[in-house]
């Protein structure tokens, strides 16, 4: 009986070598616990990505029996991988391995086992070689629902919506509805259609016959492209307006070809597309070299929706693309989108995501996407990507929701707990099976792993087609910690672990395809795994965000009582003590590979009681004469702190320049300031402040280092102090939140001073950054016996390098 097994990746890049096929068989082809090893072959795949097969024959008494399979092989960066990110659908295990079971061999056919990557090429509109012809590709549509009882592919007319009673639908007999039919495992496929031009830019949908018979319109969930700028949502009803108003969430998808990309920034220039590859060709500068270390990283938090100052729109990639020169400038090396995958309209901030492979077209879409991180890799700038997994848009009834039944039990997407019949008292009747997790929607079903697949084979698309270096993914604590049954909050322990599951096969398949990507969690759960090795259990994450520094250190936000709140306390002008020592705690901790902040956009007007820093640093007060200078300076020791942290320090546009306006999620548009004109005018010495700041840190590997020392902290004087270092360099940190400085100097005793001299290297008080110059003014400064005295401005910093 012969076996014949393919590994897909999806991806057309050439990554990998020396493919190994490995099974629990022995050379007889007997169930065997030493595993028999053969090398695989490189195929041609119709979909044009990296695909290795193998064939095993096994003997025919074996029939019935369950076998184990996987792969090695070499990726990038790396020799003999496992190839199989995806762990065993058991609660108890975390083993890593494919099962199938050996068929009948009356049956004529050879049977075939797949392992898929990613689903990138598998699902969706697609292009597909045609077999014994050279002419251009054709292409197949492919769409995951298991419950349905028929489905097509229908095209959209000019309006780019079509109803629910089917109007709006094309009339050109040439785009007649396809038939799709169902081979295997829910998978509804066309056969391949010639001519792949025919179909680009072509709107469609999936007319679905669900499992009660009900006829339904859904969109593509690995849709490329959705059609719609704007925010309105014809809710069925038929729709005669322009597509551009439509919410893309709701609107058609579009078939786009990958593999291109407009030469020209703006739409309609009429240059033309280009191929991928000489598109990305002069990616790179030969003298600006991106980071590769979370470490080495300097993060500037960007939402490029609230850009476009003074234009009666959205911002968009070409705002942000306007933006690069000046953010050159601040001396940034890596920028954090917030969320750009589609999501319903464009006056919010994009944390309920509907279509995961399409960027929002409000922001420019996917070629403005491209160029705009071409534009960042050519200055050295990063780009991560802000990505939610942890649940769909709230309102997605034409996306995830009721995709294919009307049954919670078989809401695909969905997360549900037992049947309907258990739950007649929620709210919708049935509701109670679905599972909260402290997010804005039901958790996605993560034991399936057609649902991992979508989330997975997004960002490998993004790194693929996109070049993006990096993902944030947003409140892993949702996924691996928080789940609770949401008739009665009871928690439910099984749904974490299979969250935990996902995260690491996330982490896995991404590491693989691109060693160097970073990968940041938010995540508050303070569980050490989260940065720990998958190999070691861990959740395979470079670095977690840390919101307790945020909160020890500004804390204006109401929701942490507890906390020290040092900028915020320090602004209401007065002298009592403050908490030190609960911030040096968590300045220590942030040495545990964590991002850092003293301003988000979670905090920066949109918790509760939070404002921008530098209204909090002065409670509120109008910010005119010697308010202001104090507020500055309160600001400074800030992001001092955070940048001098061993954290990887991140900050909030706007906060180089002294923006004041909340930033909210629902009304950022009405409060967008100036961030190139306000570098120029009152947040002029601000922002000269983290140039120069950002250019210490990043010009000197001891304060990149995870490594610190707490040396001293003084909590009615207001003083902390602290040591970072490598093998080769020492800095010495001294701050001040006092209203007065230290201007005689301040005693710092502990036994790691050695005896050395120090040279003050930085002044948050220097003159240019708007302070009184109160320092050590570049002068040698003696540490002996274990004791430095040190000149510390009054809400300031001074850092002093060891000499020699």
């Amino acid at each position: 009986m012969q076996v014949r097994f393919y590994y897909s990746t999806g991806l057309t890049r050439k990554m990998f070598r020396q493919a190994r096929l490995i099974g629990s068989w022995d050379t007889n082809g007997h169930y065997s616990d030493d595993w028999t090893s053969c090398p695989m072959e490189a195929v041609r795949c119709e979909d044009g990505s990296e695909c290795f097969a193998a064939t095993a024959k096994l003997d025919n008494s074996q029939i019935g029996r369950a076998f184990q399979w996987g792969v090695f092989l070499d990726a990038p960066g790396n020799s003999s991988v496992w190839g199989i990110p995806t762990e065993t659908n058991d609660q108890e295990s975390s083993r890593r391995c494919r099962t199938f079971v050996l068929k009948d061999s009356s049956v004529p056919d050879i049977q075939e086992e797949r392992y898929y990557l990613t689903h990138l090429r598998r699902l969706g509109a697609n292009k597909k070689n045609l077999t014994g012809v050279a002419s251009e590709p054709g292409i197949r549509f492919t769409v995951w629902a298991p419950h349905a009882k028929k489905v097509e592919v229908v095209f959209a007319g000019p309006g780019g919506y079509i109803a629910d009673d089917g109007y709006g639908m094309e009339q050109d007999p040439d785009f007649s509805p396809l038939p799709m039919f169902c081979p295997a495992a829910g998978i509804w496929q066309t056969g391949i259609l010639p001519c792949f031009s025919k179909y680009q830019n072509k709107p469609y949908m999936f007319k679905i016959t669900n499992e009660a018979g009900r006829v339904v319109f859904r969109t593509d969930i690995y849709s490329r492209s959705q059609i719609g700028q704007g925010r309105f949502n014809p809710g069925g009803s038929h729709f005669s307006g322009s597509p551009a108003e439509l919410d893309g969430t709701k609107s058609c998808s579009v078939i786009i070809d990958p593999e291109k990309v407009a030469k020209e920034l703006e739409a309609g220039a009429g240059s033309g597309m280009i191929t991928e590859e000489e598109f990305w060709r002069e990616e790179f500068s030969p003298t600006k070299h991106l980071p590769t270390r979370v470490e080495d990283m300097v993060i500037y938090e960007l939402h490029v929706g609230a850009l476009g100052f003074g234009k009666n729109r959205p911002g968009n990639f070409q705002d942000a693309m306007d933006l690069l020169d000046y953010l050159s400038e601040l001396g940034i090396n890596a920028i954090e989108l917030l969320p750009i995958a589609e999501f319903a309209g464009w006056a919010q901030w994009g944390y309920g995501t509907s279509h995961y492979f399409a960027p929002e077209n409000s922001a420019g879409g996917r070629d403005q996407c491209k160029h705009f991180i071409r534009e960042c890799h050519r200055r050295g700038i990063a780009v991560i990507m802000d990505v939610v997994y942890n649940h769909y848009h709230h309102n997605a009834e034409r996306a995830q929701w009721a995709y294919d039944s009307d049954s919670p039990e078989h809401n695909i997407y969905y997360w549900y707990e037992g049947r309907a019949g258990d739950y007649p008292q929620a709210n919708p009747p049935g509701h109670g099976g679905y599972v909260d997790n402290m997010s804005t929607g039901y958790a996605p079903r993560y034991y399936s792993e057609m649902v991992r697949k979508i989330f997975i084979s997004s960002a490998a698309a993004f790194i693929e087609h996109f070049h993006v270096d990096g993902f944030r993914v947003d409140q892993t604590t949702s996924m691996h910690l928080y789940n609770v049954l949401h008739a009665d909050g009871r928690a439910l322990g099984h749904v974490n672990t299979f969250g935990a599951k996902f995260l690491r096969e996330l982490t896995r398949t991404l590491k693989m395809i691109k060693p160097e990507v970073i990968l940041m969690a938010e995540d508050h759960s303070a569980w050490p795994m989260v940065t720990e090795p998958s190999e070691a259990g861990g959740l395979g994450f470079d670095a977690a965000w840390y919101a307790d520094f945020y909160h020890q250190l500004c804390g204006d936000s109401g929701s942490r009582s507890e906390a020290a709140k040092l900028i915020k306390i320090a602004g209401y002008g007065q002298d009592q003590s403050l908490v030190m020592d609960y911030f040096s705690g968590a300045l220590s901790w942030s040495g545990r590979h964590k991002v850092v902040y003293h301003e988000s956009h979670d905090e920066a007007g949109n918790s509760h009681g939070s404002k921008r820093t530098i209204i909090t640093a002065v409670n509120n007060a109008p910010l005119v004469g010697e308010t202001r200078r104090s507020a500055e300076a309160r600001c400074r020791l800030a992001f001092g702190m955070s940048l001098l942290s061993p954290g990887t320090p991140l900050f909030l546009m706007g906060e180089e320049i002294g923006a004041q306006k909340d930033y909210r999620y629902n009304d950022f548009m009405d409060n967008r300031e100036d961030l190139q004109g306000g570098s120029q005018g009152k947040g002029r010495q601000l922002f000269g402040f983290y140039r120069e700041l950002i250019r210490l840190r990043l010009s000197h590997p001891g304060l990149r280092s995870r490594d610190i020392d707490i040396l001293h902290v003084h909590n009615a004087n207001r003083v902390i102090a602290f040591q970072r270092r490598n093998n080769d360099q020492a800095f010495l940190i001294a701050a001040s939140l006092n209203n007065r400085p230290f201007s005689s100097g301040y005693n710092i005793e502990h036994a790691l001073l050695s005896d050395a001299n120090w040279r003050e290297v930085f002044n948050s008080d220097a003159a240019g950054y708007g302070g009184g110059n109160a320092g050590n003014l570049g002068a040698i400064v003696p540490s002996a016996g274990g004791r430095i005295n040190v000149v510390i401005p009054a809400n300031g910093f001074v850092v002093l390098q060891k000499e020699g």
